[in-house]
């Protein structure tokens, strides 16, 4: 074998530690997404509701354990900011359900595999301007459903957006944000997401981290890329690792150093990404994770 060939192998080989989000193969079923996963010896999938719908709880549940795939967290709960009334009513009744899920994903996956619900906080509701008071009512939202996560062995994982995203998606924009809604609650019940294309721009990053790693809220740890220019839509602004701007050394250095040893989600949103086989995706991700993502094996 020669160095070159033995280097491309090398790269090849999945870091044990590496999950690929099920966003990242947006167009795969959930069979076909366990089937790719797996056969890329890849051992970890990051479930999303909508494809878990699709087949049922209970199929989604057996296909999980037949994968013989960790999850590492399941995707999504949230959209915590609107008023009182019946639409913040069924909101939290479904992340009720989120969290049963959760817990069923996770009892159903490998040895290893994480009961953690990624929230997404929500943006600002039609015709408002305050932040200070939908950023109130996420903090409500988390004390409602705390009991509930408790009760089913969840961890609830708040995660900053990037400020572009505050007015639509999420009043959370800071890992420092995520943290002070956590503080009131049991670690066991509310962490954080530390995701790269979100939080790579945030001077204070590396005494978040640390902060969230000393108090045991880090939930999940994402990576992708910031590429530019924007897409018109800038949600699919989202590259594989080393197409973009973020350098993943010092950010995975820093979630490292805080005690971070679970599963790394790559989470890609992006249309030509979307567009190609899922074999060929989850490859590209395995090679580009292998090289630019500095993981302690």
């Amino acid at each position: 074998m020669t160095a070159d060939t033995e280097d491309v192998a090398t790269t090849a080989t999945p870091h044990p530690r590496l999950s690929i989000n099920q966003a990242t193969v947006k167009y795969a079923t959930l069979p076909e997404a366990l089937d790719v996963v797996s056969a890329a010896g890849v051992g970890a999938i990051g479930t999303w509701r909508e494809p878990i719908a699709a087949v049922g709880l209970d199929d989604a549940v057996r296909l999980v354990g037949d994968s013989g795939l960790r999850v590492s967290s399941h995707c999504r709960g949230g959209f915590f900011t609107l008023p009182d009334g019946a639409r913040r009513t069924a909101a939290l009744d479904d992340n009720r359900r989120a969290i049963d899920e959760t817990a069923a994903l996770a009892a159903a996956g490998a040895p290893g595999s994480a009961a953690v619900l990624v929230l997404v906080a929500g943006g600002l509701p039609n015709g408002s301007k305050d932040l200070v008071g939908a950023r109130s009512r996420v903090s409500d939202a988390l004390a409602d459903l705390v009991p509930h996560a408790l009760d089913a062995g969840v961890q609830l994982a708040v995660e900053p957006l990037h400020p572009m995203y505050c007015a639509d998606r999420a009043v959370v924009s800071t890992l420092a944000q995520a943290l002070d809604l956590a503080a009131p609650f049991p670690s066991a019940a509310v962490g954080v997401v530390v995701d790269t294309f979100h939080v790579w721009w945030d001077p204070a990053l590396e005494a978040s981290v640390a902060r969230a790693g000393a108090a045991g809220r880090i939930a999940a740890f994402q990576v992708c890329d910031w590429t530019t220019p924007m897409a018109a839509d800038p949600l699919l602004s989202r590259g594989v690792m080393g197409e973009g701007h973020v350098d993943f050394g010092p950010v995975t250095a820093a979630v490292t150093a805080a005690g971070w040893a679970g599963d790394v989600e790559v989470e890609i949103f992006n249309q030509d990404v979307w567009d190609a086989p899922a074999p060929e995706v989850v490859d590209r991700v395995v090679r580009a994770f292998a090289t630019e993502v500095p993981l302690p094996r």
